[in-house]
């Protein structure tokens, strides 16, 4: 039996999700970055972490963003094939949602209209990036993850050759979390995508950013993989904000998908600490 959703509803759930993962960071994180100031051998780094769990804290009493920089509104937008969605278009809903939310929430408007010619800014973060599939069911899930510019712009893909095999796909994520130092203000996660073709691998590493902090892969040999990028990526030194430490990453998610015989894609998709993702299910 086929089921209504209007998309009001939609736009209506989708503009409190943006102000709440701008205000309140969620307790998965949370957990990971407390767990981080327990693990954390370097003093400096101890404080840092002490100072970003008293700024959550501040933001969600306050309810003010816990950044400035609420980011880029990535959408994914699961809807059940038996989810008839009524009212008007799914995508201008979307959009409607995500600038009720940054203008009610008194959030940072971070979107140009046009990316080199005429770099206007938008006023309200639309139009949102939106990733729809159609999956089996009734309901329609949105998951957002507000993705703040400084990590995003130390992401990295590359398109390796199969036979550079998993050291070489080792090496490209654990050279890209390097290179990324204090500008993708850890610790953080680190989102990869493996597989797939060029443009699919990078949803892929996105996709990744969205999983509950720190659960792995449901594959037990991507999970140790997992496990095994985590300890060389904090093995690195560079610590909270990259002022030395052992926790400079609080998880790294690994999503793979089937992929060409001569292709090997990575996407490494760079988290910030301030991780503000969250979802909501109609």
């Amino acid at each position: 039996m086929v089921r209504e959703l209007h998309v009001d509803e939609i736009a209506g759930a989708l503009a409190k999700l943006c102000i709440d993962i701008c205000y309140r960071m969620s307790p998965d994180m949370k957990a990971a970055v407390k767990r981080a100031r327990e693990l954390e051998e370097s003093p400096i780094g101890r404080e840092i972490l002490d100072q970003l769990i008293a700024n959550t804290e501040i933001a969600a009493e306050g309810q003010v963003p816990y950044c400035q920089d609420t980011g880029t509104t990535v959408v994914f937008v699961d809807v059940g094939q038996d989810v008839h969605l009524v009212g008007g278009a799914l995508e201008t809903a979307i959009n409607e949602g995500v600038a009720r939310g940054y203008t009610e929430g008194f959030l940072r408007g971070s979107i140009v209209t046009d990316p080199l010619f005429d770099r206007r800014n938008s006023g309200d973060n639309t139009p949102a990036i939106v990733h729809t599939r159609v999956v089996p069911g009734d309901r329609v899930r949105l998951t957002v993850d507000a993705k703040g510019a400084g990590s995003e712009n130390m992401s990295r893909l590359a398109m390796l050759k199969p036979s550079d095999g998993i050291e070489g796909v080792r090496a490209f994520v654990l050279e890209t979390v390097e290179r990324s130092g204090p500008n993708a203000c850890p610790p953080g996660i680190v989102g990869v995508g493996v597989g797939g073709n060029f443009e699919g691998v990078a949803r892929l590493a996105k996709r990744a950013l969205t999983r509950r902090v720190g659960d792995p892969n449901l594959d037990p040999r991507w999970a140790a993989f997992e496990r095994e990028l985590l300890e060389g990526a904090n093995a690195l030194g560079l610590g909270p904000e990259a002022l030395g430490g052992t926790q400079t990453v609080l998880a790294v998610h690994v999503e793979a998908a089937p992929t060409h015989i001569a292709s090997l894609p990575v996407a490494v998709n760079m988290e910030c600490h301030a991780h503000r993702a969250g979802h909501v299910e109609l």
